[in-house]
């Protein structure tokens, strides 16, 4: 096999070479600051491609691009010859074109046909969905280019499907870093983008402990992103370790210092008499399940002790923790002081409203909602009352914990899906029940916390992810309460899930119909919510509402209101609806491609329905060319309701990464984590006592290795973290 060497050589549009370490930066602080830019500041990357970059990497900062990491790298194999190439190899060619047209497979499918040859025989390529004009641009008969990818041989001829390429002067490097990509997003602008971040990347103060980094053969951390993102060589296992292992523990340092700042600070007791429960609870109609009770009993004690209160309440889909929440905050309020209810979006924050003023009016209690639709003089009301005191109970977003949020006197502040919201998040609103938060009280020293999710944690995660919180479970759910029926169906079967469907319609029933994704991609073949949508309403008509991430957010509000009141009785939609919205009213939930989705998410969606006393059904659609293990995930869903057991499965097979996912498609609450859930685990482990050590030698956080973990924790947790740490 005769290899061709000046493939790689460099030329003017030469992608750029990994680059130097650079030498030390003035200051850290200035260094990190550097990585806070927008990617907007990265040169060459203009508003088009921030705003992809954006969506891809998950936020707007160069070192989110940086903390993208590669999903693999392309090794390529050169050749002078297709006849040359192993099966099932990647290589890289040289070729020249002879000829562009469009074609169409026989399933109808659009795609570019290029014709090549590549010393002397003959290579056809194909690009999907490709458009020839473009392509002829890019590479006119006559001309010769570098291409890699596989090459398959078809009957003496030779064929590769959607290629790379680039001018023989360019070349295609025999290892790339190929990124998870989004919709009009090009590795070739990915690559340039992260080049141009590597340069702004000192090598920061070492925040590892020396005997761990010795121990394991960890490299320094901007050693490691370099040989991540821009590698000479396929990286080494350790390299990504490391990574993932800061990630961990600065996540591990900042809790740490949140639950060492709760044992210091004094707290207050709050004990009350049950009368404003009692009026919420003949109004809610219902009487507590043990579960309920218990917890109840568990955070009573709580806040009746003298110490800072710091609880974590997992209750299960439809188990009733937000009862449980609203009369906790009625007990903190018949103590004589505030309480708070934060969540992450204000979808799930007007939901709770409606169940907090159907609770707390019966008693007396005046209710406000505070978020970002509040502006004008309604905002100037309402943090009026916060601050006076005659708002007793308040609900809302992030709004919540801005700076002029002022409370007279908050004593109880509760955050529902706890891990959307970072530390410093969670930490600010506690702040506003302190001194100078509003109020005249000198007994007070910061609200008691109660951190709330429906997301079952695994037992596993617990133990090391919350250490010494203390926690209570709701396992039961309220009676009346029906179990819901779930099946499994290939996409073959589509149109008699939809015949299903319209039977169920004709009965009057409401279904959720929940897609993967918003647009059509280019590179899969999955059916999208507006395309879904279009195609229902074709078939059912003003019934089908559709409600998804990209809408406005009053086109989306009036689109769930109206499947709420039965205006419409089929909503396609994405996983907005994942919390959130209670439509009781709703017995039908089918999703589509359900492997796609991680199973605690799966389990939280299938949970909008069945909330009332009918019969409910979930259909999970999926792709008949699944694997095992995703058809395993599945069989679990279908067998259990249990979502603490559904939620270990979920750890045991995908891993610590994806257990707790927030995104449609499972991203992980690690960013940089590994998909070993045991290795993931023991990071987490380690990083736990690791943590606890430190912050027990120094919890100023003014030694040698505690100023470097402050970077650590400006990197991964953001700067606002140790200032309101500090602050406290």
């Amino acid at each position: 096999m005769t290899p061709a060497p000046d493939l790689f050589s460099g030329g003017p549009d030469a992608r750029p070479a990994a680059p130097p370490p650079p030498s030390a930066p003035k200051s850290v602080p200035a260094a990190v600051a550097a990585l806070s830019a927008p990617l907007s500041a990265l040169p060459g990357v203009g508003p088009a491609v921030a705003k992809r970059l954006r969506e891809a990497v998950g936020g707007d900062r160069v070192l989110d691009l940086l903390f993208h990491l590669p999903e693999r790298y392309a090794s390529r194999l050169p050749v002078s010859a297709p006849s040359e190439a192993p099966e099932e190899q990647e290589v890289v060619l040289r070729a020249l074109v002879v000829s562009l047209r469009a074609a169409r497979s026989k399933s109808g499918r659009p795609y570019a046909e290029v014709r090549t040859e590549a010393a002397g025989e003959r290579l056809l390529l194909r690009y999907i969905n490709g458009r020839v004009d473009w392509l002829t641009r890019q590479m006119p008969p006559g001309t010769e280019r570098a291409f890699a990818g596989k090459v398959k041989s078809e009957g003496g001829a030779f064929s590769m499907l959607n290629p790379l390429s680039a001018p023989p002067a360019v070349g295609l490097p025999p290892l790339e870093p190929v990124w998870p990509l989004v919709k009009d997003l090009r590795l070739s602008q990915v690559a340039k983008a992260v080049a141009a971040a590597l340069e702004r990347l000192p090598d920061f103060p070492e925040w590892q402990d020396p005997h761990l980094l010795r121990r394991e053969n960890w490299p320094g951390f901007a050693a490691a992103l370099r040989m991540m993102q821009a590698p000479q060589e396929p990286p080494p296992a350790a390299t990504h370790t490391r990574l993932a292992y800061d990630e961990v523990l600065a996540k591990q340092i900042a809790l740490a210092l949140v639950r060492r700042r709760a044992r210091e600070r004094p707290g207050r007791s709050l004990v009350g008499d049950d009368s404003l429960r009692g009026r919420a609870l003949a109004a809610f109609g219902h009487p507590l399940t043990r579960g309920q009770e218990q917890a109840l009993a568990e955070i009573d004690a709580d806040l009746a002790a003298p110490s800072r209160a710091l609880r974590l309440l997992q209750g299960d889909v439809g188990s009733g923790k937000t009862l449980v929440a609203a009369l906790a905050m009625l007990r903190a309020v018949e103590a004589g002081a505030q309480a708070a209810l934060m969540a992450p979006t204000e979808v799930l924050a007007r939901q709770h409203l409606r169940t907090l003023v159907r609770l707390c009016h019966p008693a007396g209690i005046r209710v406000e909602l505070l978020a970002g639709s509040v502006k004008g003089a309604e905002r100037r009301r309402v943090l009026g009352g916060l601050a006076e005191g005659s708002v007793k109970v308040a609900v809302g977003t992030h709004a919540l914990f801005q700076e002029g949020v002022r409370f007279r006197d908050l004593g109880l502040a509760v955050v529902d899906e706890q891990h959307r919201f970072g530390v410093a998040q969670r930490l600010m609103l506690a702040g506003k029940g302190e001194s100078g938060g509003g109020g005249e009280s000198d007994a007070r020293q910061g609200a008691d916390m109660l951190v709330m999710t429906a997301t079952p944690i695994p037992r596993t995660l617990l133990l090391t992810q919350w250490g010494e919180m203390a926690v209570s479970r709701l396992t039961e759910k309220p009676a009346g309460r029906r179990p819901i029926a779930t099946s499994l169906h290939g996409m073959r079967q589509l149109p008699e899930v939809v015949a299903g469907i319209a039977r169920a319609l004709d009965r009057g029933a409401r279904v959720f119909w929940v897609c993967p994704q918003v647009t059509e991609s280019e590179a899969t073949d999955i059916a999208a919510a507006e395309t879904r949508f279009a195609e229902l309403e074709q078939r059912f008509g003003p019934l089908v509402g559709l409600a998804h991430g990209r809408l406005d957010t009053e086109v989306r509000e009036r689109a769930l209101r109206d499947f709420a009141a039965g205006r419409t009785r089929l909503l396609v939609a994405t996983t907005v609806i994942e919390v959130g919205v209670d439509v009781p009213e709703a017995t039908v939930m089918v999703i589509e491609r359900a492997e796609r989705f991680g199973l605690s998410q799966l389990h939280q969606l299938r949970g909008r329905v069945g909330r009332g006393g009918e019969a409910s059904y979930c259909m999970l659609l999926y792709d008949e060319g699944l694997g095992l293990a995703s058809r395993e995930r599945l069989l679990i869903l279908r067998d259990t309701e249990d979502g603490f057991a559904i939620a270990d499965a979920d750890f045991r097979l995908r891993g610590a990464g994806e257990a707790l996912g927030t995104r449609q498609s499972g991203a992980p609450v690690f960013r940089l984590g590994l998909k070993e859930a045991d290795a993931q685990d023991r990071l987490i482990a380690i990083a736990h006592r690791d943590a606890a050590l430190l912050i027990e030698k120094d919890p100023a956080l003014t030694g040698e290795r505690g100023r470097a973990a402050r970077v650590l924790l400006d990197l991964f947790e953001g700067p606002e973290t140790i200032r309101t740490l500090d602050a406290g």
